[in-house]
């Protein structure tokens, strides 16, 4: 059984079309990268999927059936504008917003303390929320998100704020959500975490699928596009190359879209330049999205 289905949503506010006629899957066990520019439609659709607000027309169907208040305590739900009660202690605010998810409270209290300790914040369970650093403030929504133990869980923007050392906390406790079979929703501006994280991705823009897919497999089709070039001898215009950018130790090529890294090559040596290095690049996802964005918008 599917995570998540959704078929051909479609959300107008006014005479706007927020999304369109978009569908996806999502299957257990699968880090899912949700992407795209401001205004491209990713919180509607999650809020269509939370049953916030309901599509036009289209269906959408969460651990198999359609959500209903029993399989809304089933997900996990992390939106980007954060809502904690800032004059309660930590452990009090985990406690409560659990109850809310129909844990009682010594069940609640005993899994706060656990993820608590596992983040490195037990020592701060009675500190109130407005005590907290925007860092800190940002794990214990994290807990209140995962501590009834959801089967899909929803994150926007869950590394915001963090610094480097948390950052790799929360990409630990992600990564063993996934090993648990449960599904993951991650959906950021930040495109490294998406590359080192996700398995597949859906790429939207003015409401429409852009990609979609493995992320492998879509990285690679976009294979050729940039190449790592060590020479000696002066580069000054290459047929084909739309840019040059220099990094240490090499410079990057980006090509046109028209010229092959093969003609490229030919041009350098026939040329007389000494290649030491000749490396046809895989674009980051970074890269990708631009191109994408760029041409759709």
């Amino acid at each position: 059984m599917l995570a998540v289905e959704v078929n051909h949503i479609v959300k107008s506010f006014a005479d706007k079309v927020v999304v369109d006629n978009l569908s996806f899957s999502i299957a257990r066990g699968e880090m899912f990268g949700l992407i795209g520019p401001n205004g491209a439609g990713k919180t509607t659709t999650i809020r269509m999927m939370m049953d916030i607000i309901k599509p036009d027309s289209g269906e959408v169907a969460i651990l198999g059936e359609k959500l209903s208040e029993a399989t809304k305590n089933s997900l996990g739900y992390l939106p980007e504008e954060r809502g904690l009660y800032r004059k309660l202690s930590v452990l009090e605010s985990i406690v409560y917003l659990a109850s809310l998810k129909g844990m009682d409270k010594h069940s609640a209290r005993g899994k706060a303390n656990e993820l608590l300790n596992h983040t490195g914040m037990l020592s701060s369970e009675r500190k109130k929320i407005e005590e907290l650093s925007r860092g800190m403030g940002q794990i214990i929504q994290f807990i209140v998100t995962i501590i009834h133990d959801p089967q899909l869980v929803i994150l926007d923007e869950p590394f915001s704020g963090l610094d480097p050392v948390n950052t790799e906390l929360l990409k630990g406790m992600l990564a063993d959500l996934r090993n648990q079979g449960k599904a993951v929703i991650l959906s950021t501006h930040q495109m490294n975490q998406v590359e080192e994280l996700c398995d597949r991705i859906l790429m939207i823009n003015n409401g429409q699928a852009v990609l979609y897919g493995d992320l492998s497999e879509i990285k690679s089709r976009y294979r050729g596009n940039s190449v790592m070039l060590d020479s000696k001898g002066g580069l000054e215009e290459v047929p084909g190359v739309a840019a040059k950018r220099a990094h240490k130790g090499y410079t990057e090529l980006i090509l046109d879209g028209e010229a092959t890294p093969q003609q490229v090559l030919a041009y350098l040596v026939n040329g007389g330049i000494t290649i030491n290095r000749f490396e046809v690049a895989t674009p980051s996802l970074n890269e990708i999205f631009l191109k994408e964005v760029g041409k759709k918008s």
